[in-house]
């Protein structure tokens, strides 16, 4: 019982850690309508990317590799999941089969992962 009453302090000292400074800028606006505000005014080298800048093609070029390697990681399941099925019984076959599922759907995992990251930072840097 001490364990879940020191748990639940510490998560209330966190949480009480972490929303602590919005209560400091409640008079003004907040911390993100004024970071917008300055972001608003840049210019030069800080403009918005256009279709032809190196940010937009570098953005192009992952986001088509990772798609690349999202299909090649499906077409490797389809594989092992074939060779299982094809197995007849033979148990070695089984384990490379079933080592190529696992090792398929590790690498997919990593790919969205990484996909889904870099959607969101291109988001917001393009």
């Amino acid at each position: 019982m001490k364990k879940v009453i020191k748990q639940t302090a510490i998560l209330a000292s966190l949480i009480s850690l972490l929303v602590l400074p919005y209560f400091v800028f409640a008079a003004t606006s907040s911390p993100l309508d004024r970071l917008k505000a300055a972001g608003s005014g840049a210019s030069g080298p800080y403009a918005s990317a256009t279709p032809t800048s190196l940010a937009s093609i570098v953005g192009l070029v992952i986001s088509v590799a990772l798609s690349l390697l999202g299909i090649i990681f499906v077409i490797l399941i389809i594989l092992g999941g074939f060779k299982w099925m094809t197995a007849g019984g033979n148990s070695d076959n089984v384990e490379k089969a079933q080592e190529r599922i696992k090792t398929a759907i590790m690498g997919l995992v990593l790919t969205l992962s990484a996909y889904a990251i870099w959607a969101f930072v291109s988001s917001y840097l393009l």
